[in-house]
């Protein structure tokens, strides 16, 4: 697409400016915008990549003193107190306020596209040694995980540890009650369900808290021979099978208030409390987290009492989708596997295991965040690109 500007000019009276390119499309800037983006060093740090500007100082009124084509890749606009501003045309093309341009740049910036998937889920998988040491492998195991929600990483050390070396490649791991890594093994007195030897439901990890992680990282130390397999399930894909399928149960779950809770002591000691809906939902209806773990669902429930029974059935619905044939995938890990997912997304779960005298089964996990985790994606993605 040309970026190449052919025609500037004023329109609505000085509100708006009006930009036609060479490629014969084109795009209406409203002035308080340009005046609120004006980049030069008085208005704009750039070493920072911030704005200067105070907010207070803009005039939301603002209209154009005068506009003009500096050249093909620039326009130049003085204001009614004199001050002048510049624009480069792929800068401002790129900030087209258009439907498909603003989707475009939508897109480009938070990758929100999804593969969904079911039993039939091909489990991709990348050495470890590869994403930690080369940036294309590194980019395409984040790409794929922020696109498909998992991702298994293959041939890490039989060590903890690993998961830090992980963390320090994204960037940084998130810390919570439970430390900055965890111990998934078989402990007396276990301060969680997932430090036992039963079986684990489907479920999201730490929907007690505000802003549950966003990724996590299970890292396979020692496999038990019988038992402790892993499931997973597209919870995504599940939830809009019942959107489908049953509209109400989904509008219960996703605008009922849960209450989960969380009391014990590990990294420090905790008591946190918090309330969820176990589908999160957009403004388009469309859910973007869930929130469901049935462990730690608190036995206080701040509904009326004639909803209650509606919600346990829009929740018995939504797990039988969970645990049908049809959509989970069952995987046994091995020694050096790193199952990686999205906390948001992917519901996980473990087949019960034997107990014995000794540590059978041992797996260290740890949590990052998206935010995380979605920046090093993109100085990956940049990276990459400029070497190609």
């Amino acid at each position: 697409m040309s970026r190449g500007i052919q025609k500037v000019e004023a329109l609505d009276a000085g509100y708006f400016v009006r930009v036609e390119w060479e490629d014969g499309s084109e795009s209406c800037y409203p002035c308080v915008w340009l005046r609120d983006n004006c980049q030069c060093p008085l208005c704009f740090l750039p070493s920072a990549g911030a704005r200067r500007l105070l907010f207070e100082d803009l005039d939301v009124n603002i209209m154009v003193k005068d506009v003009a084509l500096a050249d093909r890749k620039k326009i130049s606009i003085t204001w009614p107190d004199e001050h002048a501003s510049e624009y480069e045309a792929e800068w401002l093309k790129k900030r087209c306020f258009s439907e498909e341009a603003r989707a475009e740049i939508q897109a480009d910036l938070f990758l929100p596209e999804h593969q969904y998937w079911g039993s039939d889920l091909q489990l991709p998988k990348i050495s470890f040694e590869e994403i930690i040491y080369n940036d294309e492998s590194a980019y395409k195991w984040l790409r794929t995980l922020k696109k498909l929600g998992i991702v298994l990483l293959t041939g890490a050390a039989t060590r903890q540890g690993e998961l830090i070396k992980l963390g320090h490649r994204i960037g940084f791991l998130r810390l919570t009650f439970y430390g900055p890594t965890w111990q998934v093994q078989d402990k007396a007195d276990a301060n969680n369900v997932a430090y036992t030897t039963g079986k684990l439901c489907f479920h999201t990890d730490y929907p007690v808290l505000q802003h549950p992680p966003g990724v996590q990282f299970l890292h396979c130390i020692k496999q038990t021979a019988a038992g402790g397999e892993s499931e997973v399930v597209d919870g995504f894909h599940v939830s809009n099978k019942l959107k489908k399928q049953n509209p109400e149960a989904y509008q219960i779950l996703s605008s009922t208030a849960v209450d989960y809770t969380d009391v014990g002591v590990d990294y420090c000691d905790f008591a946190v409390h918090c309330k969820q809906r176990i589908i999160d939902i957009d403004s388009r209806g469309q859910a973007v987290r869930i929130n469901y773990n049935n462990a730690t669902r608190d036995a206080v429930f701040d509904i009326p009492a004639e909803k209650v029974r509606p919600f346990y059935a829009a929740l018995k619905e939504f797990n039988d989708l969970l645990n049908s044939a049809e959509h989970k995938f069952t995987y046994k890990l091995k020694p050096g596997d790193i199952l990686t997912f999205d906390n948001w997304r992917v519901l996980h779960g473990r087949e019960s295991y034997p107990s014995g005298s000794g540590v059978t089964r041992h797996l260290e996990g740890a949590y990052a965040d998206w935010d995380v985790v979605m920046s090093r994606l993109q100085l990956l993605r940049k990276r990459v690109q400029d070497r190609n």
